[in-house]
């Protein structure tokens, strides 16, 4: 055997471009949001089990750590809604030049961050 490298994958040799992490991204918050289903239907059978079982689940949702796992679920929540109708845009033909590409990916990331908070204060607020 001689010293010849294995090949890296393509991934690993490029530098990272706005549309190769928006779509990491939104692989990402798939699986963010199927955990976050997980969680939200553990928070709804401690509704249905009573006051004392909610009491309890309620103290770790509106705890410091509780409050970060329900914005990052809202974050995976919009993100993956507003990439999704992204995708949908493309599939249909529109906005596949590279400038409309990356207006569409700016665009994204700022309606995700405004409904993710504003949803957040809202529900902070009731």
């Amino acid at each position: 055997m001689t010293g010849s490298a294995t090949p890296l994958s393509p991934f690993l040799q490029y530098r990272p471009q706005l549309t190769s992490v928006l779509s990491f991204l939104h692989r990402i918050t798939g699986v963010a949001l199927s955990v976050g289903a997980l969680l939200l239907s553990a928070w709804l059978l401690a509704i249905a089990a009573g006051a004392g079982v909610y009491d309890l689940v309620n103290a770790h949702v509106t705890a410091w750590y509780g409050q970060g796992v329900v914005g990052a679920f809202l974050f995976a929540l919009y993100y993956h809604l507003c990439n999704g109708i992204r995708h949908l845009c493309w599939d249909l033909g529109w906005g596949l030049e590279l400038s409309a590409a990356y207006r569409s990916g700016y665009a994204v990331i700022i309606v995700t961050l405004a409904l993710t908070i504003i949803t957040f204060c809202v529900g902070r607020a009731t």
